[in-house]
């Protein structure tokens, strides 16, 4: 019996270890295959706490109760019980082999059975949880959709396995032992030990040979496993996401939302005025993703967290975010011995062109078929075309970042979606056709309705016109040295109907607080959020750096450079994104100027406003931003009114559907997405849906519109900006008599 565990299990501990360090080595060289990313060695010493806060805190994870409490006692088991397997070898030539200096040392021997145990428990908790969500019971709805189950189940299996035999082992030791009552030494294992009580010696170190051969095998069985599965993301993720997070685009431990990263071509920012003959715009190939993408690729363990908060999937169009960039691995992965061979990026003299052009028939003789069929697939296709990533796909994100604020190995969705749209935009000129027209009147009007400049002081007009307040243009009217803010107004802010009675009420409130402020009025142009998120970089840049020059002659002579907004993507554009172009700035959103104004006593919500209300959260604002509070705070101050959360709301909250340039296309597959979300906020029957974006303002009211009409929803429901509230709470007409808001 030894002689066969000790000799089976050494044979399976070289395989293994040679399989699984060669695919460890593999997966080094597949990732290496990227473009080049110098910004993601900065600041190690924060990098480094990120990483041991990330994982021992489990500070993604833990998000989501008990599976997080139970991944955790998995991911520390799997990692601090390695000297189990070692003290197991040991047991294959003594039975009574204990590890040196802590074998008998009581507290490892409880952090052991403690550990062990709850490992144990913890992968029984997480496979019950995958059964009871497996597609085949929850279809589309199942976080599992679409991830490989044989892989998943394998991984649960084997731990489950080792941690039993953990426990095994354990009471076999106490019963060698002799141990006849309790001992705290055998905290759990003990009744295991009592059950082995008299038992014949031989027969206990028999049984030690074969647990301990059974805990080596399942473990190496497991290392050949993935050794010969080099994109077995769900097993190897236990490893790469120490170095994905290590690598997280942002320094101080941030997600990837905010701002996108600027455009690059080989590792470099490209020069819009002048750029170099070889730039490549975009992505077209996989190995012109980054090395860090091919790292977030090859990282994804299929959790599905991501996709069950996209609110693509959740309303039936063919985006996934995980099913995504399980087509990108799987895509790299089986390109990568052409890549590797010389073709296409790799090539030696470093060239973007394709494989055939820069590799030589000697360098891809011992390619294989299948990776030379690999490479002359699209990366953007339909199913005809063989394409990885169908166009629907890519065109069906909103960039509200939900996948990448629920990733718990921080996978940077949304910069990846970018950068392939940059390329279909930018190269193929392949997009949306409505969105062109959007583009066309940016690039022509500097604003997507195409309406002339001027327009842009209408709303100045018509407030003056119902109130008498006159808004100064900075500039003209007003010093410079005067201004306390800069009012970012914003395109739809000036020129939407709707979005202009959050602007007037603003505006008025602002008024009424004695807060100098004024705007830029004709000057100002859009800060290109949709062309960026579209593709569309090079307009970007334009309206940019316009804006940048705009703005630093406006504020040169404030005594601060403080500017206000009243539309999330302005605020997230001029904070986050100008200081790519130049542009620094203090910017805020216009519910913390109320929320400030309302705390010092300037603004005094008085008038009750009666009924029930709920507020959505603008991703912009409250994701990409963590802007969550403020405009709760402004609703609970305002009399008469009674709040409810919807069941997405936070972090969680789910997406109006106009982010990612998706305002100026048309939804044709499925639900509509600010459909899904009214359903969810009449669900609470409320009397007021209230948020804090124009679009949002746009899309929640055009659905709500459409439900009074089919008579699903109450004639008086409003759809109304957390600044209208408060207007209409602060004013010094009686309630009785203000006239109510509109929706």
């Amino acid at each position: 019996m030894q002689l066969a565990a000790i000799v089976i299990s050494l044979v399976t501990f070289v395989i293994g270890t040679a399989l699984a360090a060669r695919a460890a080595l593999y997966i080094y060289k597949v990732v290496r295959t990227g473009a080049a990313d110098t910004t993601r060695f900065g600041r190690p010493a924060q990098r480094t706490a990120t990483v041991v806060k990330e994982f021992l805190g489990h500070t993604r994870m833990n998000r989501w109760g008990v599976v997080g409490v139970a991944h955790w006692f998995v991911a520390v088991g799997f990692f601090s019980l390695v000297l189990t397997l070692v003290n197991a070898f040991g047991q294959l030539f003594d039975a009574e082999f204990v590890l040196p200096v802590i074998g008998h040392w009581l507290p490892w021997n409880v952090f052991v059975e403690l550990i062990g145990t709850l490992t144990t428990l913890g992968i029984l908790t997480l496979m019950v949880i995958r059964l009871l969500s497996l597609p085949s019971r929850a279809g589309r709805k199942s976080r599992f959709a679409g991830s490989i189950a044989w892989q998943a189940f394998y991984v649960e299996y084997t731990i489950l396995g080792i941690g039993l035999c953990i426990m095994m082992l354990r009471g076999l030791e106490g019963a060698l032992e002799g141990v006849d009552s309790y001992d705290p030494a055998y905290l759990v294992s003990y009744p295991i030990a009592a059950a082995f009580h008299g038992t014949a010696h031989g027969t206990l170190v028999n049984l030690v040979y074969l647990f301990a051969m059974l805990k080596i095998c399942i473990s190496f069985a497991w290392a050949i496993t993935i050794g010969v599965n080099p994109s077995m993301g769900v097993a190897w993720h236990r490893f790469l996401a120490f170095f994905n997070i290590y690598f997280k685009r942002a320094e101080d431990g941030g997600t990837a939302l905010g701002a996108l990263r600027p455009m690059t071509s080989g590792g470099a920012p490209i020069d819009f005025e002048d750029p170099a003959d070889d730039a490549v715009f975009g992505v077209s190939q996989v190995e012109h993703f980054s090395w860090k993408g091919i790292l977030d690729f090859s990282t994804c363990t299929e959790c599905g967290r991501c996709q069950s908060q996209c609110p693509a999937w959740n309303t039936g169009k063919p985006l996934s975010p995980k099913l995504l960039i399980m087509s990108l691995r799987e895509h790299a992965f089986a390109k990568a011995p052409y890549l590797l061979a010389g073709g296409g990026k790799s090539a030696p003299d470093g060239g973007q062109g394709s494989g055939e052009e820069r590799a030589t028939a000697e360098q891809l003789k011992d390619v294989p078929a299948s990776a030379l069929a690999e490479a002359e697939r699209p990366l953007i296709g339909t199913a005809e075309e063989n394409g990885v990533i169908d166009p629907d796909v890519l065109w069906s994100c909103t960039t509200c970042g939900a996948c990448v604020e629920q990733c718990p190995v921080d996978i940077e969705h949304i910069d990846h979606i970018v950068d392939m749209r940059r390329y279909q935009v930018m190269i193929e000129s392949s997009f949306p056709t409505e969105a062109g027209t959007m583009l066309k009147n940016l690039e022509n009007k500097g604003n997507p309705w195409g309406l002339a400049t001027k327009a842009r002081l209408d709303w100045v007009k018509e407030l003056k016109k119902e109130t008498g307040i006159e808004v100064p243009v900075i500039g003209e009217d007003i010093d410079p040295a005067e201004v306390e803010y800069l009012y970012w107004v914003g395109c739809a802010g000036a020129l939407e109907d709707r979005a202009k009675k959050t602007t007037k009420a603003f505006a008025e409130l602002l008024h009424t607080a004695g807060v100098k402020f004024a705007i830029l009025g004709k000057e100002e142009t859009c800060t290109g959020d949709s062309p960026r998120r579209l593709g569309n970089e090079f307009l970007f840049q334009m309206l940019g750096a316009q804006n940048v020059e705009t703005l630093n002659a406006a504020l040169e002579d404030a005594p601060t450079k403080r500017i206000v907004a009243t539309c999330p993507h302005c605020f997230n554009t001029i904070a986050n994104e100008y200081p790519q172009l130049g542009g620094h700035f203090e910017v805020i959103h216009h519910t913390q100027l109320l929320q400030h104004l309302i705390d010092e006593g300037k603004l005094l919500p008085v008038n009750p406003v009666e009924g029930l209300i709920t507020y959505h959260d603008p991703c912009y604002l409250g994701r990409h931003n963590k802007v969550y509070t403020p405009p709760r705070e402004i609703i609970g101050k305002v009399p008469g009114l009674r709040s409810e959360e919807m069941h997405r709301h936070k972090e969680r909250g789910f997406c109006c559907g106009a982010g990612g340039a998706r305002m100026w296309m048309e939804e044709r597959i499925g639900k509509r997405i600010n459909t899904e979300r009214v359903d969810e906020a009449l669900s609470l029957n409320p009397d007021i849906v209230s948020t804090a974006c124009p679009f949002c303002l746009v899309m929640l009211s055009d659905s709500v519109n459409g439900k009074k009409n089919e008579g699903a929803a109450k004639e008086h429901l409003k759809v109304v900006d957390v600044a209208q509230l408060l207007l209409e709470s602060v004013k010094a007409a009686p309630a009785a008599e203000a006239e109510p808001v509109e929706a």
